[in-house]
């Protein structure tokens, strides 16, 4: 008496497709969580370097008009030095001499 075989070829296929097919549907869960992990990782970093570059003001001065400033606020308070002690002194020569 033969008996036959305890698994058919048919059956061994359909396990074989099947582990295949599993193993194709846990590779693209992995392949959508690391997508998905990547994106959030590229979010936050294109957060972290939007909010540096609002934080960065635009350059609107430029050195040679900033030395003009300087020069002509220098000059005003020398001006103005100059005039305080002119006065100064008027008021020093004026106290003495009465």
């Amino acid at each position: 008496m033969s008996k036959g075989p305890l698994v058919t070829r048919t059956e061994l296929r359909r396990r074989k497709e099947e582990a295949e097919k599993e193993a194709q549907k846990q590779l693209e869960q992995q392949q959508k969580a690391a997508d998905k992990e990547y994106r959030k990782k590229e979010k936050e970093i294109s957060n972290f370097y939007r909010k540096e570059h609002k934080k960065q003001k635009e350059i609107t001065k430029s050195r040679s008009n900033e030395q003009t400033k300087i020069r002509e606020r220098s000059s005003t308070l020398t001006k103005a030095i100059i005039v305080v002690a002119i006065l100064l002194a008027i008021v020093i020569f004026i106290v003495l001499n009465l």
